[in-house]
């Protein structure tokens, strides 16, 4: 019989593979998760990167945020069915396309994301509560980080209530802020015609948004793993998708409103100046609401460090005290890069998602064209944490020089302050990288390793079929 939801409780389990008898949960406490953990301060801001950055009119911004949020969550929630089958989190899964060593490169990169969105919540939540409170902006980050580090130490169970409240609280504060700048504070004068559509700027707006979509990716399987493993793809799958696009695309599309209605990139000291007395209430929320991200973003990075740990010593298998070392450790790591990129947030936050996007995007092409295409979910789990990588070895050739090669192909076509690539600038710095990413990384790998993966199911039946052959003499596929 499944237990149910245990918030108040400490979880035990860290990357081992979750039993069957303790799985819990409904499909649709999925689309609550990703909801809730989306309303907050930081998904606003990058709604506004439409306005302040890219320069768009307000209606293109919208058009161009929903739509890469309706493409990138494709990709995200892809990864939902993998946990309620596998029962293990992401990043150890990605072993048995990478290796138990060969993971290390992506796992590394999952782990200096999780760092960095944690500490640009902090930024926010550290300037949203310094114009409510009597606190600082480093105060606000210190206590920010707190309460977050606390949610995720008590681990799985407490994010997904936290998360739940926070869709009902965070939802009526978000329309209560799409009503009241409109109808109390009143739009400027040339809310619809400021800005000019470009190339460059519509496809850099879906890219950021799609970008957040996918920046996901690598945390999806850690709140589904509890789940029954007849949980079902489809129920997975749209209610992810439907919680991750609606609760991200809204606050982005607010943000992208602020955008316009503001004269410079101080997203935070726009947003209080257009709600006017409800300030308050929308940043204590919308501050509050960014602890269920913060506290998603600490558990999966304590994992994430632990599941690199663990890779070169097999024999460890971390429980709740450890979790709790590697998010405290995490926590101080966060406080300090919050505090000192604090004065140059929007600058830094830029270029911090663009250069996510090159390395995750082969990554999630990597991972579901083994999981869906060539190995239709059937993975051996005990192999995940064995010493020698078990079936899986220690590093995939294959797996690692195509997920270089993913990164190579977009140099071309990047486009961002710090680099623009030979084609971007001949496409008047429009940034289609991740799409070529895309387009190259999924069908190479898949050629590469689905003629591996036929080879070895001939020799497996080969043996099979060998004289003197017996039950057991094949290994798992």
């Amino acid at each position: 019989m499944n237990r149910r939801e245990q918030p108040a409780s400490l979880e035990i389990h860290t990357i081992q593979p979750i039993a069957l008898d303790e799985r819990h949960g409904r499909g649709r406490d999925l689309f609550t998760v990703w909801f809730g953990s989306n309303i907050m301060l930081l998904t606003i801001v990058t709604g506004a990167l439409g306005a302040t950055v890219f320069h768009l009119p307000f209606a293109w911004a919208a058009v161009a945020l929903t739509a890469g949020n309706l493409i990138g969550a494709v990709f995200m929630a892809l990864h939902a069915a993998q946990g309620p089958i596998l029962g293990v989190p992401q990043m150890v899964q990605t072993r048995g396309q990478f290796g138990s060593l060969g993971a290390l490169l992506v796992v590394g990169l999952v782990i200096v994301m999780y760092v960095g969105f944690f500490a640009s919540n902090l930024v926010l939540g550290g300037q949203a509560l310094e114009a409510v409170t009597p606190l600082s902006v480093v105060g606000g980050i210190v206590l920010m980080g707190i309460v977050s580090a606390a949610a995720a130490i008590f681990g799985y169970d407490l994010i997904h209530a936290y998360a739940r409240l926070m869709t009902y609280a965070s939802g009526l504060v978000l329309a209560l802020t799409v009503l009241w700048i409109p109808l109390v504070h009143g739009l400027p004068h040339d809310f619809w015609v400021k800005g000019a559509p470009s190339a460059a700027g519509v496809l850099g707006t879906v890219s950021i948004a799609a970008l957040w979509q996918i920046a996901y990716a690598p945390y999806v399987s850690d709140y589904t793993r509890y789940m029954p493993a007849d949980t079902g793809v489809r129920s997975a799958f749209w209610a992810t998708y439907w919680g991750c696009t609606l609760g991200s695309t809204l606050p982005m599309v607010l943000g992208a409103a602020v955008g316009v209605c503001i004269t410079g990139d101080d997203v935070i000291g726009g947003l209080g100046a257009l709600t006017g007395r409800s300030a308050p209430l929308v940043f204590i929320v919308f501050s509050v609401a960014m602890i269920a991200t913060n506290a998603m973003n600490l558990y999966c990075g304590a994992l994430s460090v632990m599941t690199f740990g663990q890779a070169f010593v097999p024999r460890w298998s971390p429980r709740a005290g450890a979790r709790g070392v590697v998010a405290v450790a995490l926590l101080a790591a966060s406080i300090v890069l919050a505090v000192l990129g604090k004065d140059s947030f929007l600058v830094n936050y830029t270029n911090f998602i663009l250069l996510l996007l090159y390395v995750l995007v082969p990554w999630t092409a990597i991972n579901l064209v083994d999981y869906y295409l060539v190995r239709h979910g059937s993975y051996h789990v005990e192999s995940f944490l064995r010493a020698d990588g078990g079936i899986y070895g220690r590093i995939n050739v294959v797996a690692v020089g195509c997920y270089l090669l993913g990164i190579l192909v977009q140099i071309p076509f990047m486009s961002t302050p710090l680099y623009t690539g030979l084609v971007a600038r001949f496409l008047h710095e429009a940034d289609i990288s991740w799409i070529v990413g895309l387009a190259v990384t999924s069908p190479v790998y898949y050629g590469l390793a689905a003629g591996l993966q036929a080879r070895r199911e001939a020799r497996l039946a080969r043996s099979a079929l060998a004289p003197g052959a017996g039950p057991g003499t094949s290994s798992p596929a």
